[in-house]
């Protein structure tokens, strides 16, 4: 009888040789440096890029024995000459799941940016990078990280793959990336902080926590459009709570389109304060009543849903007073042929002639996504030096659709959840700070949903004094408009300075 278990010259073995193969190859590689010079406020500052793949050791290793699980690779913007105790430093990644740094690195932090439009929507090619007069790097060194799976960091094997494609191993990964960094570039005595973006939020939630266990006390953690409470976020039957989270984003981005009448339609923040007093003063009783409401209370309802989202009382009745997510986006602009954009709901993309209602593609991020990637890839081999052929994964749709959302033991729970993560780490660190940014016409984790999760945090009032939240007048990446960027960074700066 043969042996069926995974061995020599099995296909499982040998694509996990290949990839320990590549692990080695890419940790081997020496790290591509650039130098540069930026002016921020007023001051000329010369820095170092250095971008490198760092090894990722399972947990419980045997000493040096150890085989990395994954080559994780970051890039770097140091300030030259600056002693490691004065510099602060700061470790950035995005989400997805399934999504590499380049948004946060090329949109809003790093010395090099990309331009985008005012309104959101898609700039012509050309695509390059240039100086970011509103760079973070004024503030802090900067290492973004390109977890598991996304840009070039790749895993050894395909149980280290599984393992990382998860809520848990992937933060495990992370703070040993974050451990090993620090150690090779001497950085143990720096301020430390973290910046994460979307399901980053989710991570650099649970990463907080995590580092602390092991030694790293954070100075900060910074949140950019939170998503640390799937609950709040995720349509799917008996989970009422998006619905009722959801409406004041709606009701914003359908005045800024100009489907609202009467007194909501005046202004943004109108549309914004009379969702809110709805959702608070009868919508969300009216979703836990179910078949319960009936007649004349159901109706008014459904008009008042109808009246601060632009749709008609009819489809809201049928949608039984729910409006999802993807309703809205088929449904609010489908007289004018138009789909309205998921993380940037100012733009708009044209329906199929035949207006169906598969959702093809996302007009808000279908505005940014080539320009960043071909800016980025631009910049990483004409300043870097980078020359390969290999492929950078922008955003991984295999790595958003296998990722397993389980946390612990429990099986099944579709619903992760980090802010009980975030929460223990501002009780366990007296000195940990919390900024948190929302744009307000981001559909993918709206303002009113990082409100909602920011309230639940289980601490106290004097625990909440460090936890800031700050709005912003764009999408999920409020800093591809340059008010924004702006107003973000000296909200970051003056956060800094408490």
């Amino acid at each position: 009888m043969a042996d069926s278990s995974p061995g020599a010259g099995t296909p499982a073995s040998d694509h996990d040789k290949r990839s320990r193969e590549q692990v080695e190859q890419r940790l081997a590689q020496p790290a591509a440096t650039h130098h540069a010079r930026i002016t921020l406020g007023g001051r000329p500052m010369d820095y170092q890029v250095h971008a490198a793949h760092v090894p990722v050791v399972p947990s419980g290793f045997d000493g040096a024995r150890a085989e990395p699980d994954a080559a994780v690779f970051t890039t770097a913007y140091l300030l030259k000459g600056a002693p490691a105790v004065q510099r602060p430093l700061c470790f950035a990644f995005n989400g997805g799941p399934g999504s590499a740094s380049i948004w946060l690195q090329f949109g809003a932090l790093g010395p090099k940016h990309v331009v985008m439009q005012p309104d959101g929507n898609q700039p012509q090619a050309p695509y390059r990078v240039s100086d970011n007069p509103a760079s973070w790097f004024e503030h802090f060194d900067m290492v973004f990280v390109d977890p598991p799976h996304t840009g070039w960091s790749i895993t050894a094997s395909e149980a280290a793959r599984k393992k990382m494609l998860s809520v848990d191993g992937d933060v495990e990964a992370l703070a040993e990336c974050v451990r090993v960094w620090l150690t090779r570039h001497k950085r143990w005595g720096s301020p430390v902080y973290l910046a994460g973006e979307s399901y980053g939020t989710t991570r650099g939630a649970a990463l907080a926590d995590k580092l602390q266990s092991l030694g790293v006390s954070l100075s900060g953690v910074i949140l950019i459009s939170c998503a640390m409470d799937l609950q709040s976020l995720v349509f799917a039957p008996r989970n009422d709570l998006p619905y009722a989270l959801f409406l004041p984003g709606f009701a914003n981005t359908a005045q800024y389109h100009g489907l609202l009448k009467g007194p909501q339609a005046a202004s943004p923040q109108a549309a914004r304060d009379a969702a809110e007093a709805f959702v608070a003063e009868d919508y969300v009783a009216a979703l836990h009543a179910g078949a319960r409401l009936q007649g004349r209370p159901r109706t008014r309802i459904a008009r008042r849903i109808a009246e601060l989202t632009g749709l008609s009382p009819t489809l809201v009745e049928e949608k039984n007073l729910r409006i999802s997510d993807e309703c809205f986006f088929f449904e609010a602009m489908r007289t004018q042929g138009r789909i309205v954009g998921r993380l940037e709901s100012r733009v708009t993309g044209p329906m199929a002639a035949r207006r169906t209602r598969d959702w093809e593609f996302d007009p808000g991020i279908e505005a940014i996504a080539a320009p960043y990637t071909m800016a980025a890839l631009a910049y990483y081999g004409e300043q870097l030096g980078l020359q390969t052929e290999t492929r950078y994964e922008v955003l991984s749709h295999d790595v958003h659709v296998k990722w397993n959302w389980n946390r612990g033991t429990d099986q099944g729970n579709g619903y992760a959840c980090t802010s009980t993560d975030l929460s223990r780490a501002m009780r366990r660190n007296p000195h940990l700070k919390v900024f948190v940014a929302s744009g307000r016409y981001d559909l993918g984790t709206p303002y009113s949903a990082s409100d909602w999760s920011l309230a639940q945090l289980d601490i106290d009032a004097t625990v909440r004094r460090r936890l800031q939240h700050h709005y912003y007048d764009a999408g999920h990446m409020m800093y591809t408009r340059e008010a924004d960027l702006l107003k973000l960074k000296a909200d970051v700066a003056a956060w800094l300075a408490e």
